[in-house]
């Protein structure tokens, strides 16, 4: 089966982020395909690799990168909720003359559109609050 799975949680102040991450690994495991990731509201945070959690707890973060590049998933943050919540690529940085930026691949970042296409190709689409 085909799935893709919209984020919306924030890593470390809700359960939704942690149970998508463990959603997918179990899908992969099982054989099953993940066709996109998206991350929207708060679930955007997910995509910051300036997170640093304490030692003894799980790094979302850094769980996420790994999955996607043993996996190759498509990790999509929206656009229009990260410049909303200070969550950068290096080339939207500059883009509004930013001297900083918090996210590079394999998480990328683009539009709704690529929410409404990860609906149509797949067989089924789950949500994370």
């Amino acid at each position: 089966m085909k799935f893709s799975l919209l984020v919306l949680a924030s890593p470390y102040s809700q359960q939704g982020g942690l149970s998508a991450l463990k959603f997918a690994q179990t899908c992969l495991k099982g054989g099953h395909e993940i066709y996109r990731v998206f991350f929207y509201n708060e679930g955007i945070q997910n995509g910051s690799f300036l997170q640093t959690p304490q030692q003894d707890e799980l790094n979302l973060h850094s769980q996420w990168t790994k999955l996607a590049e043993q996996h190759q998933l498509d990790l999509v943050i929206c656009i229009a909720a990260a410049l909303k919540r200070g969550l950068l690529n290096e080339s939207e940085a500059k883009r509004y003359d930013k001297p900083q930026y918090n996210l590079q691949a394999p998480f990328e970042i683009s539009g709704l559109g690529q929410l409404l296409d990860a609906q149509i190709n797949s067989d089924q689409l789950i949500t994370f609050g």
